[in-house]
């Protein structure tokens, strides 16, 4: 998903996988293996000694082991270190991979692997949970967010932070989802880019739709649950409805006034403190699986493009350190505000058509499912409930090189215009 992304947006990507899976896990089945340090330094150390190591941006996602962390890290300090004397020429953007809805679906002992790299990574996109990790505080509302952020920017000088899929009351609360509602969902591969150039379904009940993944005979199960361990998908599905025969309980009136999902970014000051801005999005009723890599790698280009839009030659923001704007730049009129703009269109663009295809498929489906079912007791109804599923899971992939029009020139981006949080 990534690199098809970047591609199509003028990159020149050398792509190393951290896990090599026949298929995303939410489909309960998958074949595949994990990639081991060595490897991934291997395949390192084979662009470097061919010169092929001179990145501009360095995108890390899902890392299955503290010892990945570790390596990933020494690969992306001496990338670092090599552009040294040219300040703006690269830039880490690190996605936090560690859990979801209070649960980590990586080891323990990748957590403070993950904490050492923030001192060096320039832009940082965590979900809720994976923020009050880092931050070691817990968020509740827009204040104990800021509080937060103002962790991430101060204590690990983070100067860009993105905070993804929040589900915010209209008081401005946040509610943790039952099931995952990461926008994006995490990425699966270490990418570095060269050069660069700058509604409701009737086929979709989320208790059905989203997946809860089972293990294969070469995948350990603990990263296959997509509600607690899941590293490569992410679900916008609504919760239930509530039955009418009882007052939904508080936290299910908070879900049930949710219909949009945002995120909250920031730049740093030169004083490390928080320049908040938020964008918020329609929560749509489907499953998509690949939408974090999707949003981490439309946030480079176009934050590209926004950082050179926004240099002057009094102020050439693409050589300063990090990208970082002057501090009487407001929140909304920052380079990353701006980029996350046209980001969300795009996947909105892009996530809105898929969802009707997907449901044009799924009624296709029911029909002829409808017409050839004969079998009857508990093991055809689940060989039919995990047919549908799989037919589910392949109708809602998002097939990248049907959108180009749309991840190149989104239609409807000042509806995703930042606003200010003050």
């Amino acid at each position: 998903m990534a690199t098809a992304v970047m591609q199509a947006l003028g990159f020149d990507v050398s792509a190393i996988n951290t896990v090599h899976y026949s298929n995303h896990t939410a489909y309960k089945q998958v074949k595949g293996t994990k990639t081991s340090p060595d490897q991934i330094l291997d395949l390192y150390e084979g662009l470097r000694q061919s010169n092929l190591n001179d990145f501009d941006v360095l995108l890390t996602g899902y890392m299955p082991s503290a010892a990945c962390v570790q390596t990933i890290g020494k690969i992306g300090r001496d990338i670092k270190f090599n552009a040294g004397t040219k300040p703006g020429s690269f830039f880490w953007v690190l996605d936090p991979v560690m859990g979801d809805n209070g649960k980590l679906y990586i080891p323990e002992d990748e957590v403070p692997e993950y904490k050492a790299l923030l001192r060096d990574a320039d832009l940082i996109l965590p979900n809720q949970f994976e923020a009050e990790m880092l931050a070691e505080t817990t968020i509740t509302d827009l204040d104990s967010l800021a509080a937060a952020i103002q962790i991430l920017h101060k204590t690990y000088q983070v100067p860009h932070v993105i905070i993804t899929s929040l589900r915010l009351t209209r008081d401005n609360r946040t509610v943790p989802s039952r099931v995952p509602s990461r926008a994006p969902s995490k990425p699966t591969s270490t990418t570095a880019s060269g050069q660069h150039t700058p509604a409701g379904s009737p086929y979709f009940d989320p208790t059905k739709t989203h997946p809860a993944s089972q293990s294969s005979q070469d995948v350990d199960s603990e990263h296959l649950d997509p509600e607690t361990s899941h590293p490569a998908g992410a679900s916008t599905s609504a919760e239930p409805p509530a039955s009418t025969a009882a007052q939904p309980p508080p936290e299910t009136q908070d879900q049930e006034e949710i219909k949009n999902i945002t995120i909250i970014g920031s730049t740093a000051t030169s004083d490390f403190k928080p320049r908040l801005f938020r964008i918020d999005t329609p929560e749509l009723p489907l499953f998509f699986s690949g939408t974090g890599d999707m949003f981490a790698a439309l946030t480079i280009p176009r934050l590209i493009e926004a950082v050179h839009e926004s240099s002057t030659p009094d102020v050439p923001l693409a050589s300063n350190p990090s990208w970082r704007s002057p501090d009487d730049v407001p929140a909304e009129e920052l380079p990353l505000a701006k980029a996350c703009q046209k980001v969300l269109a795009s996947m909105q663009n892009i996530l809105n058509k898929t969802t009707v295809t997907c449901e044009e498929k799924m009624k296709a489906y029911d029909a002829r499912a409808e017409k050839g079912d004969c079998g009857q007791g508990v093991e055809a109804e689940e060989e039919r409930r995990m047919k549908r599923h799989l037919a589910l899971m392949e109708a809602s992939e998002v097939v990248v090189p049907r959108f180009i029009r749309e991840l190149v020139d989104p239609e409807g981006v000042e509806r995703f215009r930042a606003r200010a949080v003050v």
